[in-house]
This record gives structure tokens, sequence and C-alpha cells, in this order.
């Protein structure tokens, strides 16, 4: 199981050179994957870096931690710009790029945006396909319902022709997103209960397979908090999901109000427990 950590970025807020030190030491002590969260406008207006922009400035200081935007809120961005700007941090990292994406839930976020709420998720499953073909054909021919795009496509393409996507979704999972991860995904972001997430990787599993793919090939992250309220129990639900057999695990050091140099000694102190 791959062990990566959450980029405190809402509580180290304009300090960048701590969030430089936090991403390096992050890579230095052996977490896989670094996590970063997305909010374009909200009416908390709560101080959150842009992911995709702040992951080029990470990818340009670190060399092998694989890179993590999630969720990206992906139906209120311009579907061939985002193609674009995920194709560049995926070369400027040299393919260490992972996408998570979902649809949301804040409303005034799509007001604002001049986006449908209503449609968001038909929206995402559109976009999704568009952004696999635009990352692996020079030539792209696509008629749906919000993109018509004919004997044109971005350059230079992703190194590997591919950045996997993963789906963020809730607790708990409708038919729709339960098709979306099985048919459209690399991965999805487990916020169930250990209990309930078997149930619904069966599900998942089943609509998999049943459409012909390799269900093994369906990654599976869960997050956990070291600090806060939940801060003694992480041991054991890190391995309470590794015996489940998830393939990622995120750690988080937010929500225990840290200093920044705090939130590089929690890092460390853990790093000695799980690796």
């Amino acid at each position: 199981m791959k062990i990566g950590v959450s980029l405190p970025v809402r509580e180290m807020a304009g300090d960048i050179e701590a969030i430089k030190e936090f991403a390096i030491a992050a890579e230095e002590l052996g977490y896989t994957h670094l996590r970063v969260p997305d909010q374009v406008m909200r009416l908390d207006n709560k101080y959150l870096h842009e992911p995709i922009t702040l992951l080029a400035f990470i990818a340009a200081v670190t060399k092998k931690i694989e890179l993590v935007p999630s969720v990206v809120i992906l139906p209120i961005r311009q579907t061939l710009v985002f193609a674009r700007q995920a194709a560049q941090i995926e070369i400027l990292s040299k393919s260490r790029l992972r996408i998570g994406v979902g649809v949301g839930s804040n409303r005034e976020e799509y007001q604002f945006s001049n986006v449908a709420f209503e449609t968001r998720g038909k929206k995402c499953e559109e976009q999704i396909k568009v952004l696999r073909q635009l990352w692996s054909q020079n030539t792209v021919e696509f008629d749906g319902r919000w993109h018509s795009i004919s004997n044109a496509g971005i350059n230079p393409l992703p190194i590997n022709k591919h950045i996997p996507i993963w789906i963020g979704a809730g607790a708990k999972l409708k038919k729709q997103i339960i098709n979306r991860i099985a048919l459209l995904s690399d991965g999805w972001f487990v916020l169930a209960s250990p209990d309930d997430f078997l149930q619904i990787n069966d599900k998942i599993q089943e609509t998999a397979e049943g459409a012909g793919r390799v269900f093994a090939e369906i990654g599976t992250e869960a997050g956990v908090a070291v600090v806060g309220p939940r801060e003694k129990e992480w041991e054991f639900r890190v391995q309470q999901w590794k015996s489940i057999g998830l393939s990622h695990v995120c750690l988080r050091t937010l929500g225990g109000n840290l200093s920044n140099s705090q939130h590089l000694k929690k890092l460390e102190e853990v790093s000695s427990v799980v690796f």
C-alpha cells in the first residue's frame, strides 16, 4: 500500500517557503504522493492556492513524489484549457501527475462560474472522455453535448499519453457515481467507512467486470488524520485499510491547529512509524 500525505496548504496559507519545505521533506522521508485540494470561489473565501499552478512550483523543487490535485471540481473548468494545463504539469514533473476530479456540492461555486449545477455529473463524464482523447491523440474527433472538436488537438501531449484520473465522491455513492468510477476512472478516493467500503467496492467490481474492465486496475485511496480528535487511532486505521486491500492511503497533518514547523515535525514523527 502506498502512503502519501496531504499538503496542508489551508493552514500554511501564504508561507510559500513552508509549503516548499513540507513537499521536499515528504519526498525525502519516503511518502509516495502529495495531495493538494481545490477551491475556485466560495462564500467563505478561505485562503487556498490554486492546485495546478501550485503543483507546477512543487514539480520544480521535487524529483520523484507523485503530485495529486484532489479533487479538482472539473465541470466548472474549461476542458481544453485544463487539458493543456494538466499535460504541461505531467511533462514538467516527468510523469508524476495523478488527477483527482469531482463535481462538488457547492452551488455558489457553479453560480459564480456560470455553469449549470444540475448537469454537473453528466458534464464531468463527458469531460473525462474528452481529456482521455486530448492526452492520447494528436488529432481529436469528438461530438458531444458540451464539446465539439474536429481535426484538432493539443501539443505537446503528456509524455505517457495518459494521465491517471481518479474520482472524488462522498461517503454514500449513488449508482451514477459507481458507474463513473467503474467505467471511466483509474481509481477513487474513499470517504466511506471500512464496512461501507466493502459493499460499495463490490458494486464497482460488478459494474467494471460487466463492462469488460480489469477491476484490479482501479485504485483506492482513503484519508487518515494523524492529528485532531482521532489522532490516537491513526496507526490502527492505516493498518485496517491495508488489511482491507486499499492501494493508497493519504495521511493528514491538518486539522490540529499546528504551526508550520509543527506540521514538519509531525510529518517526521509519522514517517518513523509507517516506513
